[in-house]
């Protein structure tokens, strides 16, 4: 099997999600002791939903997560579980003086191992077009 990919009983894939998110307001309370526990919660998440993290850059006022996943989780359903238990936790142990801790929006984007041209390349060779 290529490097990269991983095989379940039903599939081979090469999946890699870049989120970025931020505080409600986009405050800078992601810092310090916050900026710690946020990345303890991540990890656990993560180990729970059996996604491997790349790479994790906390800022004060957003967050960059790069992972690899499977097909099973949605791009949607990954953030939600991240966001909604890091929230919860970090609100149980922390005072924001925010309504909630994070935005409703975020921002991903999906990465691979093959440049767009090779799979367009490959999709027109076996239409004949």
């Amino acid at each position: 099997m290529p490097r990269g990919y991983s095989r379940e009983r039903t599939s081979v894939h090469n999946l890699h999600y870049h989120f970025i998110w931020c505080p409600k307001y986009r405050k800078s309370v992601l810092t310090d002791e916050v900026a710690k526990r946020l990345e303890q919660l991540i990890e656990e998440k993560a180990d729970e939903l059996g996604l491997e993290i790349l790479r994790l850059a906390i800022q004060p006022d957003h967050v960059h997560l790069f992972i690899t996943s499977n097909p099973k989780l949605s791009p949607n359903k990954i953030i939600q579980q991240v966001k909604g238990y890091t929230s919860r936790n970090l609100r149980d142990e922390f005072d924001f003086g925010l309504p909630s801790l994070w935005t409703r929006s975020y921002f991903v984007s999906s990465a691979g191992e093959v440049p767009s041209q090779t799979i367009e390349e490959y999709i027109e060779a076996q239409t004949g077009q």
